[in-house]
Parts: C-alpha cells; structure tokens; sequence
C-alpha cells in the first residue's frame, strides 16, 4: 500500500477519533484523549500505527481509566481490536470513504469475519 493512502488513513482514524474524545462527559470529571504510536515500527512509519482513545478521571470516588476504542494499521488495514461507540467506528471510517475490504472488525472471532462484510484479514 502506498504511503499517500496510509497518510490519509492515519488522518482520517485521528480526525474521528479526536471529534469523539472533544466531547465532554456532563456527570463526571473525566477526559478524553487520543494517542498514536508509531513505535512498533519506526517513528516516521504510517505503516503499522496504534490510536487509542482513552478515558481518565473521576466519577466521584471512583477512578476512570480506559481505552474505548483501540485501531490498528496493520499492513495496509484498518484494524479495529475494540469499539466501545454506540454506533460503530466502522461506519465513521466508511462514511469518511475507507472501503469495507480495508477495514477488519479484529474484535470479532476470525470465524464469523467472513460473515461481517468487512474484510478477514
């Protein structure tokens, strides 16, 4: 895969995932944000990149800490390994014009995949 099509990939998952994390909670002191790492491979790679959107804080005394989504760029793919939205991220990278045979729904067993309409691999 070429790297103007992952560049465009990697913005595309930090757009969307930076709308949701500016969303305040109205019933507790908690923040969200987004993290990408690009260790795995390299620091200039797009190739395999991890984005994480994080929850922290307070929900009065209890503590808050945890990924609600979790994407992947594996090999050209949009791995999704957890999807904690209502919706779906999946649909939100589709609408942002990412075609179903490059998004992988990795939270689902490799079994079912094929059953998915996303890709399986």
């Amino acid at each position: 895969m070429d790297y103007t099509k992952l560049d465009h990939y990697s913005q595309v998952i930090e757009t969307i995932l930076s709308e949701y994390a500016s969303l305040s909670y109205s019933y507790a002191d908690i923040q969200s944000e987004v993290v990408s790492d690009r260790s795995r491979v390299g620091a200039a790679s797009l190739k395999e990149t991890r984005y994480l959107w994080m929850d922290i804080g307070w929900d009065g005394d209890r503590r808050i800490h945890g990924c609600l989504v979790h994407i992947d760029l594996i090999d050209g793919k949009i791995w999704i390994q957890r999807d904690g939205t209502e919706e779906g991220i999946a649909a939100d990278l589709e609408r942002a014009g990412i075609p179903k045979e490059h998004i992988v729904l990795g939270f689902r067993p490799p079994e079912l995949r094929p059953y998915t309409g996303y890709a399986v691999a």
